[in-house]
């Protein structure tokens, strides 16, 4: 019923858009961040990002649960400029995202907005058609859609709202996945993104929602998949972080600078397609590697990178990899037992001087 809702009270109005399969843009892409810059938070980059390009695009719509109310602060407002663009369903991930599918399969662009923890509900959508279609098709079909994911954890929320499923993904072909940890990189990521051809799995991490940076107010900057950013340089170790882990891995480099240890850190920004040129140069710098993954341990994006630094950059390296990674346990409710699952600033600085000894 929502597939033939949306169907009915949107084809027309975006049949008239233009046709968006050409990506000149990254072509034309570079470093220099435009000439004005604004310093705004995590969430209102990402509200920046999807009123720009809902206004570039009317192919452009939202769906999710509660968003027209501007849920977590990110959608706040666009209903009232986009009305029925912006769409509020039911509880039932497993309804929405297929229809999401279904959407992009004949011409829209949308955006689905939910928890990263109900992505389960829709496992079968996403896995067996969002990620497969293209392929099952013979190339004949795009699929133009966003699936953007809050992540909770370390916010008392426990088991239930905590998960960090990105890594399994990693494992299915078909997805891009992204996870930026800048307001800037919200914007030029998430822009991104939205003029893909190929489903992308967007997790933002709830943890950084406030943080401020400067954003440029171009329209057209958009941050290429698959290109890492070297948030701090350094000569003696490399830390890779994973989305809001940067935060204290930032924090432990600033202090360990003070003692004479000068720490690179590295940011994929998306983990499918990763950047390992990046990382490798770095190690083969550094001759050390921390990675820093909010994740469970077992099968994380720490697991994967470490793998190909030890299959590709082994001669690099002057001590053993370490892990910092959250236990593989749920998170518990309690605030006095929470914060001993994830990476803390303990756990980094510790796995910093392990490298180092």
């Amino acid at each position: 019923m929502l597939m033939i809702y949306l169907r009915t009270c949107m084809r027309t109005r975006f049949q008239r858009a233009e046709n968006t399969d050409k990506f000149d843009w990254l072509e034309d892409y570079h470093s220099n961040i435009g000439e004005i810059m604004a310093e705004i938070t995590y969430s209102d980059a990402l509200n920046h990002a999807l009123k720009e390009e809902m206004r570039r695009d009317e192919k452009v719509f939202l769906m999710g649960e509660s968003i027209r109310g501007g849920i977590y602060g990110v959608t706040g407002g666009l209903s009232q400029e986009f009305d029925e663009r912006v769409i509020d369903t039911p509880l039932a991930e497993n309804g929405f995202m297929g229809a999401a599918v279904g959407a992009a399969a004949v011409g829209m662009r949308p955006i689905v907005q939910s928890l990263a923890s109900f992505a389960w509900v829709a496992m079968d959508q996403l896995v067996s058609q969002a990620a497969k279609m293209r392929f099952m098709f013979g190339g004949q079909v795009n699929l133009p859609i966003v699936y953007r994911w809050g992540l909770l954890y370390g916010n008392n929320v426990a088991a239930h709202h905590a998960d960090r499923p990105y890594p399994m993904f990693m494992n299915m072909p078909g997805l891009k996945i992204a996870l930026p940890s800048t307001p800037a990189d919200a914007k030029g990521l998430l822009k991104t993104a939205i003029r893909d051809n190929d489903p992308v799995m967007f997790f933002e991490d709830n943890n950084l929602a406030g943080t401020r940076g400067e954003v440029s107010d171009d329209e057209d900057l958009c941050i290429p998949f698959g290109q890492a950013d070297v948030k701090r340089e350094g000569t003696d170790v490399t830390v890779v972080t994973i989305a809001g882990s940067i935060r204290p891995a930032i924090a432990v480099a600033e202090e360990m600078e003070s003692d004479g240890v000068s720490v690179e850190i590295i940011d994929p920004r998306t983990i499918v397609p990763l950047d390992t040129k990046t990382i490798l140069e770095s190690v083969e710098k550094t001759g050390r590697l921390v990675i820093v993954d909010p994740a469970h341990q077992s099968c994380s994006v720490a697991s994967e990178i470490s793998s190909i630094v030890s299959q590709e950059g082994f001669w690099s390296l002057q001590a053993p990899i370490q892990r910092v990674t959250s236990l593989d346990c749920h998170f518990p409710f309690s605030p006095a037992l929470e914060h001993l699952v994830y990476p803390n600033e303990d756990k980094i600085a510790d796995a910093i001087q392990i490298t180092l000894d």
